[in-house]
């Protein structure tokens, strides 16, 4: 399992668009991978429950992932909220 804590920079946080790339992208993946949010937890493969999370520009997240291709996973996320979103 990885747990990866992540600051969210884009100006618009994870509205629409940047919510579809970040789910289409985490939907490529065999691992679950969840969005952690202070108390609460998202299926990240799910769009709407990733745009009922309402995560905007400062918030801290936490990327949980696990399994067999978890490591891929992780890196190609960061990437993805480190430098589009």
């Amino acid at each position: 399992m990885i747990i990866r804590q992540l600051k969210i920079v884009n100006e618009a946080g994870l509205h629409a668009r940047p919510a579809a790339m970040f789910v289409n992208l985490a939907s490529k993946f065999k691992s679950s991978i969840l969005v952690e949010k202070g108390d609460d937890v998202y299926n990240a493969k799910s769009l709407i429950s990733i745009l009922s999370s309402k995560i905007v520009k400062g918030d801290i997240i936490n990327l949980i992932i696990e399994g067999e291709d978890e490591e891929l996973a992780e890196k190609a996320l960061t990437s993805l909220i480190e430098n589009m979103l």
